[in-house]
């Protein structure tokens, strides 16, 4: 151990060492104006992250903001106090976030929501890279599932772990530069953030430039009292042009997110299936019109979506990437080519009512007259179904230039075989289903004349009802219980969803390719008439199409005409009781009724009112798990350094020798000097220590401009020679001796640690340098023993060799 700045000199030789420590090691701000610091820069990056909650949705995202700016801002200060190097916070700010970044950002990983494993810490890698794309790719709300919040959370952490370790470390009025951190974080949330955020432009604008300039101003040392009314000045009008001239000069431009920009593939799983609606249409909109076209003519029919797999629940688009599949949509151009033969037309489409992302298209279309919209189009070059992904909206009109194919008939199709079309596979088919298809084509010879036969037995065998008032019950819908009872039951009722769902299943199991296509189709009258034809609810059908080699996809109907509704003499009525003969009670009518919605799949319920209360408490508990965790192993070296000192405090105190006690007391003051970086020599008597911490606590109580030195200089002097006459003085000292020399060592401790500053003193709990100087001394004085011990047994062995020598 070095005793350089220990050894008794002159005041002028004890304090030049301490100058140049003070010049090689810039002094540390105070722990109040750092606190400040952090709390004005936080609040702020609170402030500029708020956008973030309603792209994630509700409160997904408050665990992962929150939790980031408590953890990355303490860390921060932490690191700051501890003076570590940049290393060493980049290292400890990796732990954290391994260690926090699961329950914050990956709860789905981790065990019981809070404890890490390998999945975690692989997910949260890989969400540092992949989850910025899954943002801006991605519709809002997005929600918490996998690795999606890890963007916000490095925004937070990252962000405020910056912002305060450059405002509480860096030199002079470099500090400032800690409030181009929110401004960085700012543009970075707008790019990933919705057109219209909760937080409004002007708002954040407006917050950052009245608190980020003062302060910056502020710890740059350029803010004085003459200037703050100019500063105020200044402010107010940069904060008037910011209202009153930014509307004047961007007019209505929309706020640019980087998610209009980079345009997420179309996923046609993110909507429900839209043969589920038709009753909807039938029923709510039978009158309304949901839009209108133009040049449609004779034999048009209106396509909105064609589907291709069927799941026991629905058929929908397939989304399966093929290129043949129904769901694969692609941005296209002006022109699309296209190997379709037929008469070519023009067609104006102006939408109204109608709703959704599927857009009406006629035949095969070759060109598209969008607009502003066309950046918004998707195609199905197999289906020739198209979608925009921003919606329809009322009063959009444009011109579509198609090629309206030729219906062959099934003579023409004679002996054609069925095309080579590979489908998904089906799931969730009723058995009925083979059977009565089987049963019905059993005469059919070709593809086409399987097909014509089912549909018209659908049609012959058939009746029709939308269920509503006043017709024949009839549940909307097309699942497997749905077309099992509409082809099992003595009476075949139902609307073009079942008939059109049944016949493609029926198709499909002999093994022909067919697919449904939910459309309309205006009356023959409407068409001839010339005039542009406004389509409403009432014209929509469903229609089944099969694909034949040479021919393409043909079309099938396989609904029952309007007209055709049961008879009530049809209708299988209950037995009257015969006179002297006890009839069985009538079974139960049927607990089923029409439904209300539209679709199979129950309305969701309203979450309860409790339910949201649990959800913010359960968020409030997440964060405190996660941000305690980590600040609990920051904690953990206080803990286990006082731990260990207080139980050598104490088998100091209760030694059963009381010379040994009044002893202890006096290491406990060597111990203390050397936590406080004021070490006595190693090889001096009690005197000689007390002399050298007098010297050493003088200097720093003259650098601090204090008192203190003097007291310092008084108890050691005193406490050295009370030890000195208990060691080495006749008798022993009593118990009320020993209690009164260790409470003068705690008021001897008490004023070392106040002669010296607060961060020395946090240095000294955290240090172990005395409990390593012990256990040095411990082992020198061990080898030292056993050199003297090896050194007698040596002289004996002389002296014994020499006796027998003579």
């Amino acid at each position: 151990m070095t005793t350089t700045l220990e050894r008794p000199a002159p005041a002028g030789a004890a304090q030049a060492p301490a100058r140049r420590r003070a010049t090689a090691r810039p002094r540390r701000r105070p722990l109040a104006l750092g606190v400040l610091d952090a709390t004005v820069l936080v609040g702020v990056l609170a402030l500029v992250l708020a956008p973030l909650l309603e792209v994630y949705g509700g409160n997904a995202a408050l665990p992962a903001i929150v939790g980031g700016l408590v953890l990355g801002s303490a860390l921060a200060l932490v690191g700051a106090w501890l003076r570590w190097t940049a290393i060493t916070v980049v290292a400890a700010a990796l732990v954290t976030y391994a260690l926090a970044g699961g329950a914050l950002a990956a709860p789905s990983t981790t065990v019981a929501g809070v404890v890490p494993t390998s999945a975690t810490v692989v997910g949260l890698a890989r969400g540092a890279v992949t989850s910025w794309a899954q943002v801006v790719t991605l519709q809002p709300p997005l929600g918490s599932g996998g690795t999606m919040l890890v963007a916000a959370l490095l925004l937070a952490f990252v962000g405020s772990l910056a912002a305060v370790a450059v405002a509480v470390r860096a030199p002079g009025r470099w500090a400032a530069a800690a409030a181009l951190v929110p401004v960085g974080v700012l543009v970075v949330v707008i790019l990933l953030g919705v057109r219209f955020p909760l937080v409004p432009p002007t708002v954040t604008g407006v917050v950052l430039a009245v608190v980020l300039l003062p302060w910056a101003a502020w710890r740059a040392g350029g803010l004085r009292p003459r200037r703050v009314i100019a500063l105020a000045t200044l402010g107010l009008v940069g904060v008037g042009a910011a209202l009153g001239g930014a509307p004047l000069a961007v007019g209505d431009e929309p706020r640019y997110v980087l998610r209009d920009e980079i345009v997420p593939p179309f996923d046609p799983r993110d909507y429900a299936s839209p043969l589920s609606a038709f009753r909807e249409y039938v029923k709510n909109l039978d009158e309304t019109t949901l839009f209108t076209v133009e040049g449609l003519g004779q034999g048009g029919r209106v396509r909105l979506a064609t589907m291709d797999r069927y799941d026991g629940v629905v058929w929908n688009v397939a989304g399966d990437g093929s290129a043949q599949s129904s769901g694969e949509f692609r941005r296209v151009g002006d022109e699309l080519p296209t190997s379709v033969r037929g008469e070519r037309r023009t067609v104006r489409i102006t939408i109204d009512e109608l709703t959704g992302v599927w857009l009406p298209t006629v035949g095969q279309a070759t060109g598209f007259g969008l607009g502003r919209t066309a950046s918004q189009l998707r195609f199905n070059d197999a289906t020739g179904a198209a979608v925009l992904t921003g919606g329809l909206e009322q009063g959009l009109s444009y011109d579509l230039e198609t090629v309206v194919p030729v219906v062959p008939t099934v003579d023409e199709i004679g002996t054609a075989a069925a095309a080579d079309v590979v489908q998904p596979e089906l799931v969730g088919v009723p058995e009925v289903v083979g059977v009565t298809a089987a049963d019905v084509a059993r005469d059919a010879g070709h593809a086409v004349e399987v097909a014509d036969s089912l549909a018209a037995w659908l049609i012959e065998e058939g009746f029709y009802s939308d269920g509503l008032e006043g017709q024949t019950p009839s549940l909307s819908g097309h699942g497997a219980d749905r077309i099992a009872s509409l082809l099992a039951d003595d009476l075949m009722v139902g609307d073009g969803e079942q008939y059109a769902a049944a016949l493609a299943l029926m198709v499909r199991s002999l093994g022909l390719p067919a697919r449904v296509v939910l459309g309309f189709v205006p009356s023959a009258e409407q068409v001839a008439s010339g005039e542009p034809v406004a389509v409403t609810g009432a014209d929509v059908q469903a229609w089944v199409e099969v694909a034949f080699s040479g021919y393409g996809w043909v079309p099938f109907d396989a609904t029952p005409p309007k007209e055709k509704t049961p008879d009530k003499s049809d209708d299988p009525e209950s037995s009257e009781p015969k006179p002297q003969v006890v009839q069985p009670p009538p079974p139960p009518p049927g607990a089923v009724t029409p439904p209300d919605d539209d679709t199979e799949q129950p309305a969701p319920e309203p979450p309860a009112d409790d339910d949201d209360a649990s959800a913010l408490w359960r968020t409030v508990a997440v964060v405190a798990v996660s941000a305690g965790v980590p600040l609990l192993l920051l904690v953990a070296p206080f803990v286990v350094v006082g731990a260990i000192k207080s139980r050598r405090r104490r088998r100091r105190r209760k030694h059963g020798d009381p010379v040994a006690r009044v002893a202890g007391g006096w290491d406990e003051v060597l111990d203390q000097a050397i936590d406080l970086r004021r070490p006595a020599p190693e090889v001096a008597t009690r005197s000689e220590s007390a002399r050298a911490l007098a010297l050493a606590f003088a200097g720093d109580a003259a650098g601090r401009g204090t008192t203190s030195a003097p007291r310092v200089a008084e108890q050691v002097d005193a406490l050295a020679r009370n030890a000195d006459r208990a060691v080495f003085g006749p008798g022993e000292p009593d118990a009320t001796q020993v209690a009164q020399y260790w409470s003068q060592v705690e008021s001897t401790l008490a004023t070392m640690r106040a002669s010296v500053g607060w961060r020395r003193r946090l240095r000294a709990r955290l240090s172990l340098a005395s409990v390593r100087a012990r256990r040095r001394a411990r082992k020198d004085a061990a080898r030292a023993a056993r050199t003297v011990e090896s050194g007698r047994t040596r002289r004996r062995t002389q002296q014994v060799t020499r006796k027998e020598s003579r």
